[in-house]
């Protein structure tokens, strides 16, 4: 069953790339990008080109070229985030690229006077963000299948309904945002979410979530109060996620011994919703995930990284593809391979820590993370400035 199940995956991501390099022309990213340059002024005003500055990001004279060192290590701490609560990794990506290394501010200096450069730079941005993800998301799940936390079928039938919408949001909405816009409701749905996720977490949010409690507290025995590493490692693998029934209209599994189940199409409707959003945000999408996960699926926390990092491994891959061969978009590579190092190092080590992370806590951090991330891009996205540091 784990070598069909295996195959199954990797179909499912051959036919999205496939299908989603067929739908329509692609184009040509350095031509659009050159074009963007020429048709920007030339001057020494705000939202211009120095007539001799330095190339910096995506080889714009006088833009900014961020220290590859901080990539690296801003990438650390995105790997580890995403890999442990199997969220926030694109928005903790797009905090990096947006604010430490000021690409934010500077794409908002071109709003008027070259729209099209604008809206290139945030489309960088929004694919830059996925490229973190999306490598995190793939050692995620390879670490948490080994581990037995991985819920393999929820993950391919979510992600079988993000394929659609990974393809049509960048197809609808590339080249048409700008900055201000997608900072605003990048900001608004992370807050939402946030607020959401927080109920979950009172005494009144966790009635009706008995078997994803029973189970979290079976876990948390064995690994967090129990005893020698050696014994924790073997109940990893024996009590982890078992698939007891795998069809089309209902799928069961065990996990520590407490049974779970959910009806496929649910997963495929919530998939493409998710996906279409995440795309539209530049995200991986896993701070929607896990409050599907939590809420509507009824999982522990500690299955909820690993399944939501597969769905989210799928969706990433199309809309990469969808943005770079379709539309166009470029990034800037030095820092892209500076940021996967570092998210490497980061998801190597959030699988082995999560686990000694109480349920609770895992969504306390990903409440904090949600409502910091959320009133600061909504203020400054909607108002013009941060409410909250860095203002």
């Amino acid at each position: 069953m784990k070598h069909v199940s295996l195959v199954v995956v990797g179909l499912v991501l051959a036919m999205a790339v496939i299908a989603n390099l067929m739908v329509v022309t692609p184009v040509d990213a350095n031509v659009k990008l050159a074009d963007a340059i020429a048709n920007t002024p030339v001057g020494t005003e705000k939202g211009m080109l120095p007539k001799d500055g330095k190339p910096g990001y995506l080889g714009i004279p006088g833009a900014p070229a961020p220290f590859l060192l901080y990539g690296l290590l801003w990438a650390t701490w995105v790997g580890w985030i995403f890999s442990s609560v199997g969220a926030f990794g694109g928005i903790m990506a797009g905090v990096g690229h947006i604010t430490i290394f000021g690409l934010g501010d500077y794409a908002k200096t071109f709003k008027k006077t070259s729209p099209s450069l604008n809206k290139l730079l945030t489309d960088s941005i929004r694919v830059s963000n996925q490229f973190l993800v999306g490598l995190s998301a793939l050692i995620s799940v390879s670490n948490y299948y080994r581990m037995g936390r991985l819920v393999l079928p929820l993950g391919i039938f979510l992600a079988i309904g993000s394929v659609s919408g990974s393809i049509l949001v960048p197809i609808i909405t590339a080249g048409k945002v700008n900055f201000s816009q997608y900072i605003g409701y990048f900001g608004l749905c992370v807050f939402v979410i946030g607020g959401f996720l927080f109920y979950e977490t009172t005494e009144r949010g966790q009635k009706g979530k008995k078997a994803a409690k029973a189970a979290a507290q079976a876990f948390e025995q064995a690994h967090i109060k129990g005893g020698d590493e050696g014994h924790a490692s073997s109940d990893e693998r024996a009590l982890g996620v078992q698939v007891k029934m795998w069809s089309v209209s209902r799928v069961t599994f065990t996990f520590y011994g407490v049974e779970f189940s959910f009806n496929p199409i649910v997963p495929i409707i919530g998939g493409f919703l998710i996906a279409a959003l995440a795309s539209f945000l530049g995200v991986g999408g896993g701070f929607l995930f896990v409050p599907f996960l939590t809420s509507i699926a009824g999982l522990p926390m500690f299955l909820v990284a690993g399944t939501s990092a597969l769905a989210v491994l799928i969706g990433m891959i199309v809309s990469i593809c969808s943005y770079m061969f379709i539309k166009g978009v470029t990034v800037y590579w030095p820092l892209i391979g500076a940021e996967l190092v570092g998210i490497f190092i980061g998801s190597m080590l959030g699988p082995r820590t999560s686990k000694y992370i109480p349920d609770i806590w895992l969504k306390r951090i990903f409440v904090v993370l949600a409502l910091y991330v959320g009133i600061r891009y909504t203020t400054k996205g909607f108002l013009g400035y941060s409410l909250v540091p860095p203002f």
